[in-house]
């Protein structure tokens, strides 16, 4: 099968071994509750450039990277229960196995979902990774109440990017909090208002200020960062209300706990990759949490976030993709269709 792939990590994505167009044998038939899936699209996200940069291959074979596909069913294992041959499905895999940079790839159905109906391959391969870590976010680790309103705020730091623009969808579909996201360019800060962020603020200036004087609001309640540093984090104890909770993803340098201490703030961290990683008892419920994003979609409650598709899954296009996320001024998500 086509796939593209690495063998030495960490080169720079200019150089053309960085990511190479490779032969690899087809995958095994599946077993237990694994999916054989035909990948015919996928999107690329900043933990495919974290893992070009870290992950080293092993056993003589290249690292196949991809963490974000939509693709059709070919075969099912003996224990699988969701699916058969032929259904269309999302989904973002996993570190440990095989990435969806390839024609084939197998997956464990649990973490899989059924696709959108009403949006093309592209569209579902922007939606998983990102559904998956604002959900878990949102709604697992900082415990926003879905339906309902607390009368709290919620502050999303880095609004454009993939992730947070999931989030402030969902923020606003699901919950009554008053979203505030940050951006910094007017490009930014339109996309942000699109998804249903009631403010906005810049993060290239101090927020604590801006907080309160553009929005008015009290201390604000939960804050879901995805660039966090240590100015940033010094910001953050600053404007979180006593008792708050902060959620991270990205993985910034040792950060000072105890400015958080005398307001008795609580950290959550979320990976999207850890139920599946780990085999938790609910790791189920990623196929659950894909399978209501899908009908969110098809309800047009909240849209897919892929702005730019590259065309076709080869080494040349996916060196572009990377490149492009390396400047750090992507909106939304790049996708990629075919091979």
């Amino acid at each position: 099968m086509k796939a593209v792939g690495y063998w030495k990590k960490g080169l720079a994505i200019s150089e053309p071994k960085s990511l190479e167009d490779i032969e690899l044998p087809d995958p095994l038939m599946p077993e237990g509750r694994d999916l054989l899936i035909r990948v015919k699209a996928v999107a690329v996200n900043p933990r495919d450039i974290k893992s070009r940069l870290s992950v080293e291959p092993s056993d003589g074979k290249p690292v196949v990277l991809g963490y974000d596909a939509s693709g059709v069913v070919e075969a099912i294992g003996s224990e699988v229960r969701f699916f058969q041959p032929g259904d269309e499905v999302f989904y973002a895999g996993v570190l440990n196995r095989q990435g969806a940079n390839a024609e084939l790839q197998l997956v464990d159905e649990r973490i899989v979902g059924s696709k959108p109906s009403t949006i093309d391959h592209a569209a579902a391969a922007s939606l998983p990774l990102t559904s998956l870590t604002a959900w878990e976010m949102l709604f697992d680790r900082l415990q926003v109440p879905q339906d309902g309103g607390d009368g709290t705020s919620l502050l999303v730091i880095g609004g454009a990017g993939g992730v947070p623009s999931m989030a402030i969808q969902l923020a606003r579909q699901l919950s009554k909090v008053d979203i505030v996201a940050t951006a910094s360019r007017a490009e930014s800060e339109a996309w942000v208002r699109s998804l249903g962020a009631h403010h906005v603020v810049n993060h290239s200036r101090p927020l604590a200020n801006q907080v309160k004087t553009i929005t008015g609001l009290a201390p604000v309640k939960r804050i879901f960062s995805t660039h966090t540093n240590a100015a940033s984090w010094t910001e953050m104890s600053a404007i979180i209300a006593p008792q708050g909770q902060i959620g991270l993803i990205d993985d910034p340098e040792p950060l000072d706990l105890r400015l958080m201490k005398f307001k008795s703030v609580s950290i959550h961290w979320e990976a999207m990759f850890t139920r599946p990683m780990y085999y938790t008892d609910d790791m189920e419920r990623q196929h659950e949490i894909l399978d209501a994003i899908a009908d969110l979609i098809d309800e047009g409650r909240i849209r897919a976030t892929s702005t730019t598709n590259l065309g076709r899954i080869n080494a040349e296009n996916l060196r572009r993709a990377h490149a492009f996320i390396e400047t750090g001024h992507v909106v939304g998500k790049i996708t990629l269709s075919g091979f």
